[in-house]
C-alpha cells in the first residue's frame, strides 16, 4: 500500500477542485474518479474534464457509472422536483446514500490499485445539512471500509471544519489569484446545472442552495483580500 498516492472523488465543483489541487501538493501521485449518476446538472462532467485538463493533465482518471442513484432516488437532483426543505429538516437536493457509494466505489478501486489515502471534499461547516457530509459519517465510514476490506484506509476532508470564505481563501493560498480565477471560471456547483450566467463568483443560477452558498463564501472572502 502507497502512502505517496492519493484517490480523488472528483466532480468538478468548487469544493472539489481545492480538494484535487490540495492533494497535488501533498502525494506524488493523484488519481480522480467521478460519478455518473444522471444528475441534473451534469454539466458538472464536462467541467470536470477541463478542470483535469487544467490541473492534473496526465494523471489517471475514472468516471464510473452509478445509475442505481437515480433509479432510486426522488430528488431535485435526480428529478425535475422544487428545490426546497422538507418536514424531515433536509432539502430535495439531498440524495440518500450517495457518499456511502461513492467512497465504497472509491475505496474499491484504492483497493485494487494499492492506495489507502482517498480525499473528499465533504464538508460540516457551510452545508445543506446532508448528514453524510459530517465528521461522525467520514469516521463511521473509514472504520466500516477498513475492516471490510481488511486493510488501512484513510478518508482525507480538508474542508471538513471551514466555511466557504476560508474554502475561498485556502484556494488562494494554493494556487494564488491565478487559481481563484480557475475555479470561477471553469468549475460547476450550482444544482439546477446553469452556466448561462457568469457572476463575480462563478455561474449559476444564484437561487439554489449551492449558488447561496458559494456566493456568500466568495463575497465574505472578497472583502478581505
Amino acid at each position: 500500500m502507497s502512502s505517496n498516492e492519493a484517490i480523488v472523488l472528483f466532480s468538478g465543483g468548487q469544493d472539489s477542485t481545492v480538494c484535487l489541487a490540495w492533494a497535488l501538493k501533498r502525494f506524488e501521485r493523484v488519481v480522480t474518479v467521478g460519478f455518473d449518476y444522471g444528475q441534473s446538472h451534469s454539466v458538472e462532467l464536462e467541467c470536470r474534464r477541463k478542470v483535469l485538463a487544467l490541473l492534473n493533465p496526465d494523471g489517471e482518471d475514472h468516471v464510473f457509472q452509478l445509475p442505481i442513484l437515480n433509479e432510486i432516488s426522488e430528488t431535485a437532483l435526480t428529478r425535475d422536483i422544487e428545490i426546497k426543505m422538507l418536514d424531515n429538516g433536509l432539502p430535495t437536493t439531498f440524495v440518500p446514500g450517495r457518499n456511502i457509494l461513492f467512497l465504497t466505489t472509491a475505496a474499491m478501486l484504492a483497493y485494487r490499485k494499492g492506495i489507502y489515502n482517498l480525499v473528499t471534499g465533504v464538508c460540516e461547516t457551510d452545508y445543506s445539512g446532508y448528514p453524510d457530509c459530517r465528521d461522525a459519517f467520514v469516521k463511521s465510514m473509514t472504520e466500516s471500509l477498513g475492516a471490510g476490506m481488511d486493510t488501512e484506509m484513510n478518508i482525507h476532508t480538508p474542508l471538513m471544519f471551514i466555511n466557504k470564505a476560508a474554502t475561498w481563501t485556502l484556494a488562494f493560498e494554493i494556487g494564488g489569484q491565478e487559481f481563484v480565477n480557475l475555479i470561477i471560471e471553469e468549475t460547476h456547483t450550482c444544482y439546477r446545472g446553469d452556466r448561462s450566467k457568469r457572476h463575480d463568483w462563478g455561474y449559476g443560477c444564484a437561487d439554489c442552495p449551492a449558488c447561496e452558498l458559494r456566493q456568500r463564501g466568495y463575497e465574505t472572502w472578497a472583502a478581505t483580500v
